[in-house]
């Protein structure tokens, strides 16, 4: 089997990799790469937990700050984001436990995505929905009017 290149072609080198591990020719595999590809994997995982948690929460926040524009398709993406978040935390359930530090850091993005859409610019700095609220499938934040 001719060794394929990591940097050159991914696919090739996945599935000669693959082989390799099957075959059980440890000696022959490439140890590092595989570490850092199976982390890359763990972070993809986060990655998507964090641009769920982002869609969700600037769509609260629009139903909050914009009682008037409040619609059937915003109700709705809430409802699939949050069946989309327990799907993801259902296959990867230890991702739970960075779900604090997640929202932190996914706030800021949301309320600039929000400001985007509504062009207001009156969120808070800090989330104001507690993890159990972003979470509960009946919560919807009132009007801050």
């Amino acid at each position: 089997m001719n060794p394929a290149s990591h940097e050159n072609d991914f696919y090739a080198w996945t599935q000669q990799q693959a082989h390799l591990l099957r075959e059980r020719q440890i000696h022959q595999l490439d140890w590092l790469k595989i570490a850092e590809e199976i982390e890359d994997m763990g972070l993809s995982e986060k990655r998507q937990l964090a641009s769920i948690l982002e869609i969700l929460i600037m769509h609260l926040l629009k139903w909050q700050f914009q009682p008037n524009l409040r619609s059937r398709s915003w109700q709705l993406t809430i409802k699939e984001q949050r069946l989309r978040l327990e799907q993801l935390l259902q296959e990867n359930p230890s991702l739970k436990s960075h779900l604090p530090e997640i929202i932190d850091k996914v706030y800021p993005l949301a309320t600039i995505s929000a400001e985007k859409e509504t062009g207001l610019s009156l969120f808070p700095e800090t989330c104001c929905y507690s993890l159990t609220e972003i979470l509960s499938a009946d919560f919807l934040p009132e009007s801050n009017n």
